[in-house]
């Protein structure tokens, strides 16, 4: 058993984790912690963690590799992926090359981000995330199918499309072509013809005789000025469209004081909300110095018709421009009249004014709104994650309490396993209520139950008052009841969904949210990935950002942080099965069919028997799933006596053992089992990392460090090692305070409940959270490990604050913070 395999690595003085082998393991980076999780260093930018060297595929690859040219050439396009990407990002182009790799062989980011360390060389899941295929070529390659259809397409214009490193650029390429858009000037331009007399301007402008096209009757050819202006739309649409062009002017605005603008809209409406933007009524920020939320907040009231917004680019911009282009760039090749070189610069005036300055004040717009996008689903990610992974609250019965006046306060008492015990209404909060009183602790007395969980809804300060009154009056000896305030945010919309009614048919669904209250504080994880992260309440400007930005980014945290826990493959849920990394909707079904038929898995090679689990299902998979001995004796099916055999079309039958394996329990992956089973790894570790370091041992054993960390964590982890252990948990308390016995000044400890891209939001047991404005949360007041991303905190953090001002009318409560509880 997996004991007899811990036992093995306990030396003199202790365990492998502890003593002399943190020791040895230190000087290699490589220290076993048990405490701390390393796939959890969340905070931590990635680009000050990287390391340069240790990893066997850190050499820069070469762009001639048959991968990297077979990638290029399936792009098609005139810049260099990796290349862009190591730009982008700040990634080391070979990391780059493996992350493409990987992402191309359908392998997850939680599979690489524990299992392939050595080739993302150590970055954090949503450093990789960054770090993925552009969707631009893909979109390129179709436009330059539709014109090359459509009869538009030349060498030209090709060339131009390959060359965009941007959809604005792309699209400012394609409109002109876009079947249904109006023809554009230097479209019509072209069909009359006019184009070889604008390639004869630049190229040999004395051999043109402008008069010479002129044709009376024709519309648009029936005058001088007619074929002169036909001419200048061509020039300046080859102008708009010149990537050395488009570059130059690129440069000159990123040497200028360009500014984002929003003033008061002329034709708003007087609404509740404006009062909102009153701090944009008139805003000038560089565009390279405002915030995110400023950003949001500024395109919300722009949507609402409150503000006007523009950007700002200084003419000096368009005057060395227009001198660039008219002495350098088009300038002609041979030595024209005066009047040719006015036509030129009349274009160059035209191309700025009419398609390059719309085209830059959309990309300025566009690269704002997707930088603040991107912090605020930033944001966003990292409050669910610490929300998810709350340490869960094991071994107590808990009484789930969904507070109300009219209708009554949902009761739910659950087990330590989150089974419902009981359900009732009582009515806390009308006459009566000693009556109530007393039932509510005969609920509590029959069930043992010492810990409450209110939701923050509606009566919420109402119900706390009413239990710690009656635990100030010891209403419930002999047991100590304490209680704790969780955010109920999304319960309702689960209560009602077909997930709630699959698993609670019988239930009111009122009820159903008092359960999922109560069930969210016992495992957070297993609850709260029922409930659309969007409707959990951790965000901010949320509705203002792509829903399919913010749904890939959310699904994505969540995979990672049920892969990274972990999950007991005999008892999980389907929903929670759904979201281990390489599973998906239909495999959990099958998965849970499987298990209804068969019985337990008693070991994770069964996987591989379940309809849809191919081999590159069960790689991405296998390491995230536990067979826990203590879950599967107490299972009602017995083993089956015979090893179960899988068959499939074509190939032979594969025999699966129908044993356990105590290496099922852990976090070690299949792959390196034959490592963790290896008989001389005992002797290896007491002798050889003793003496020299676990880059000498790893190579003892053919493997390599990361895979090596990963099975010395494995095997010394206690039974049931839940990583979670050592995170934040929910506060209970018995007593309550209000609002208004604060004072300006006092000192007081709380717990950050939501993060914005403006400051952290702390309740501090008042029944309203308090404001550490941003500008309050110094690097100086957090610890090493808090000073990696912006704003640093998250949900669920201990903090000690100071109050710096109470608003009761407003309900605001300005804090500033001292320094984050360990």
């Amino acid at each position: 058993c997996l004991d007899t395999i811990r036992q093995s690595f306990t030396v003199a003085d202790g365990p492998l984790s502890g003593g002399w082998v943190d020791e040895a393991l230190s000087g290699t980076g490589m220290a076993v912690k048990k405490e701390e999780n390393e796939d959890f260093t969340f905070d931590e930018s990635y680009v000050k963690r990287q390391k340069t060297s240790g990893a066997p595929d850190g050499q820069p690859s070469a762009l001639s590799s048959p991968a990297a040219r077979a990638l290029r050439n399936e792009l098609n396009m005139n810049w260099d992926l990796i290349e862009l990407l190591s730009t982008m990002t700040v990634v080391e182009r070979w990391v780059c090359v493996n992350i493409v790799k990987l992402l191309r062989e359908e392998n997850t980011v939680p599979f690489m981000v524990r299992y392939r360390k050595d080739m993302i060389n150590h970055m954090d899941a949503d450093a990789v995330r960054d770090v993925q295929l552009v969707h631009l070529s893909k979109k390129t390659q179709s436009v330059i199918q539709t014109l090359r259809k459509d009869g538009f397409l030349n060498a030209e214009l090709e060339n131009n499309l390959q060359s965009c490193r941007s959809l604005d650029e792309l699209d400012h390429m394609y409109s002109p072509y876009k079947k249904g858009s109006k023809l554009s000037k230097a479209r019509r331009a072209r069909d009359l013809g006019l184009e070889e007399a604008a390639v004869i301007l630049l190229n040999r402008p004395n051999d043109l005789v402008i008069q010479s096209w002129v044709k009376p009757g024709s519309e648009g050819l029936s005058s001088l000025e007619e074929v002169t202006t036909g001419v200048k739309h061509i020039l300046a649409d080859m102008i708009a469209k010149d990537p050395e062009s488009l570059a130059y002017i690129r440069t000159l605005c990123g040497n200028s004081f360009v500014t984002i603008q929003s003033s008061v809209s002329k034709v708003h409406k007087k609404t509740r909300d404006i009062d909102k933007f009153h701090l944009y009524f008139d805003f000038t920020r560089h565009i390279q110095r405002i915030q995110a939320h400023q950003t949001l907040a500024i395109y919300r009231g722009e949507s609402l018709k409150i503000l006007t917004v523009k950007v700002n680019i200084p003419d000096s911009v368009k005057s060395d421009f227009t001198r660039w282009c008219i002495n350098c760039r088009w300038r002609p090749k041979m030595l024209g009249r005066p009047s040719d070189t006015k036509i030129i610069g009349d274009a160059v005036e035209d191309a700025y004014k009419r398609l390059i300055l719309p085209l830059l004040t959309r990309s300025y717009r566009t690269k704002l709104s997707a930088t603040a996008e991107k912090e605020s689903i930033d944001m966003f990610v990292r409050n669910l994650r610490q929300r998810l992974l709350v340490s869960p609250i094991r071994g107590s019965v808990i009484m789930g309490v969904d507070p109300g006046f009219t209708h009554g306060c949902k009761i739910a008492v659950l087990s330590p396993t989150s089974h419902i015990l009981h359900t009732d209404v009582l009515y806390l909060h009308r006459p009566g209520q000693r009556t109530e009183a007393d039932r509510l602790r005969h609920l509590v007395l029959k069930y043992s139950c010492n810990k409450v969980v209110i939701g923050n809804g509606t009566a919420c300060r109402e119900t706390e008052a009413f239990f710690a009154d009656l635990i100030s009056r010891g209403l419930f000896q002999p047991l100590d009841v304490s209680y704790c305030i969780t955010n109920e945010a999304g319960s309702s919309i689960y209560s009602v969904s077909p997930e709630a009614v699959k698993e609670m048919p019988e239930l009111d669904p009122n009820l159903r949210s008092a359960v999922s209250i109560g069930r969210r504080v016992q495992d957070p994880l297993a609850e709260l990935v029922k409930i659309d992260p969007k409707h959990i309440g951790i965000g901010t400007y949320q509705h203002d950002v792509q829903p399919g930005a913010l749904k890939a980014a959310l699904d994505g945290v969540v995979q990672e942080c049920v892969s990274f826990v972990g999950v007991d493959i005999n008892i999980c849920s389907e929903t929670l099965m759904r979201h281990v990394s390489g599973l998906n909707a239909g495999r959990a079904r099958s998965i849970v069919e499987w298990r209804e038929k068969n019985g337990p898995f008693f070991n994770r090679e069964q996987l591989r028997l379940v309809k849809g689990m191919g081999p590159k299902s069960f790689q991405q998979c296998a390491g995230f799933i536990r067979i826990n001995p203590h879950n599967l004796h107490s299972c009602d099916s017995a083993a089956p006596e015979k090893p179960a055999v899988k068959k499939s079309k074509g190939k032979a039958a594969t025999n699966i053992p129908s044993t356990p394996n105590p290496l099922d329990q852990t976090s070690i992956h299949p792959e390196s089992y034959h490592v963790a089973e290896n008989e001389g790894l005992r002797r290896c570790v007491e002798t050889q990392v003793q003496a020299s370091c676990l880059e000498h041992l790893a190579r003892t054993l053919d493997t390599i460090p990361e895979t090596l960390q990963l099975i010395v964590e494995g095997l010394t982890q206690p039974p049931g090692f839940d990583i979670r252990q050592g995170f934040e948990q929910a506060d209970f308390k018995r007593g309550v305070v209000s609002m208004r016995d604060l004072q300006v000044g006092a000192v007081l400890t709380g717990r950050v409940e939501n993060t914005a891209l403006f400051g952290a939001f702390v309740d501090i047991g008042v029944g309203k959270s308090g404001l550490i404005h941003k500008s309050n949360i110094t690097a100086d007041r957090l610890p090493p490990s808090k000073r990696g991303r912006s704003l640093f905190l998250g949900p669920g953090e201990r903090v000690e604050v100071r109050v710096l001002n109470v608003d009761p009318q407003r309900g605001r409560i300005g804090l500033d913070l001292l320094r984050v509880l360990q």
